[in-house]
């Protein structure tokens, strides 16, 4: 087990900090991608998992893990993250596809493939924003596998605290034509203002018809659930204490703000898409993922 003391969020690469969060994603989405009643299929995933280090023990496929489906992270934590992965894909492949959309940014990127693996409309450009030692990562691995991407890809290395909006724009993004964004999995380690400032860029760079998906937590106190069996399994058995990653800060109503500025908004559940799937995680008691929220906007197009 790793000492979670050595995890830092200002960590460059995916060996610790939020960094080690994005292989744990990668290793569920592996693990998705092998059951039989899958929901979304990830076959570089594994690959990400296998070739770091910190995870190269970690459980790729359902029948390495303990305990199976009963385990809270590799079965219930893992099958949220495939739900999620799924939902957002179904997102992205909307806005493009119905909406016309032609240009996606991946906020956070982390090792995300969808540039890779969906069935992207021509003339799209999908833009990463990460870390440079994340992208650095994805890069190699994907490179071994020479894998080629279904998009103009634009990976853009750099810190969201940084002038991410001026690299996005210098690396040929073009605020005047409709974007889909995509925040999937970010706003959680981010104080207040930060998602703030985030979805006010967002605001500022998004043209009528564009459209945004985030994910946010809304409990009022996240350590009332500190002994919740997703917390404890992912620290007991990987060294990542999440709620030491995690902003413990009020959360902003990013939802309301977004509402006030012309932008359509739905809330949702994660439980909400378990019901329409058919698989998913459902409530239960102390529950880490009572508080999740999977938001969708769009702003109107101009008349």
């Amino acid at each position: 087990m790793a000492d979670t003391a050595s995890l830092s969020t200002t960590t460059d690469g995916v060996e610790g900090g939020v960094g080690l969060t994005a292989l744990l994603v990668a290793a569920a989405r592996a693990i998705e991608t092998y059951r039989p009643d899958s929901l979304a299929q990830d076959g570089y995933a594994e690959h990400f998992v296998l070739g770091a280090e910190a995870s190269a023990h970690w459980p790729v496929r359902p029948e390495q893990a303990p305990d199976g489906d009963t385990s809270p992270l590799w079965g219930r934590f893992a099958r949220y993250f495939g739900l999620r992965t799924r939902v957002l894909d179904d997102f992205l492949l909307r806005s493009v596809r119905s909406a016309g959309i032609r240009q996606a940014v991946l906020l956070g990127a982390g090792l995300d493939t969808r540039a890779f693996r969906l069935d992207w409309p021509s003339g799209c450009v999908v833009h990463e924003i990460d870390r440079d030692g994340v992208l650095a990562f994805k890069h190699k691995v994907l490179t071994a596998l020479s894998a080629e991407p279904r998009a103009a890809r634009v990976p853009i290395g750099i810190d969201l605290r940084a002038d991410w909006a001026g690299a996005l724009t210098s690396a040929g993004f073009d605020p005047t034509a409709p974007t889909v964004w995509l925040v999937e999995g970010l706003l959680f380690y981010l104080p207040h203002a930060a998602e703030t400032a985030l979805i006010d860029t967002v605001d500022r760079l998004s043209a009528p018809g564009s459209t945004l998906a985030y994910e946010v937590k809304l409990e009022k106190d996240l350590m009332a659930y500190r002994d919740s069996p997703l917390y404890t399994s992912t620290r007991r058995q990987l060294g990542i204490d999440l709620l030491d990653l995690f902003s413990r800060e009020p959360r902003p109503d990013s939802a309301a703000r977004l509402t006030g500025r012309g932008w359509t908004v739905s809330v949702h559940t994660p439980f909400d898409f378990t019901r329409l799937h058919g698989r998913g995680p459902l409530p239960e008691e102390n529950d880490a993922l009572g508080g999740n929220r999977w938001v969708f906007a769009d702003r109107t197009r101009a008349a």
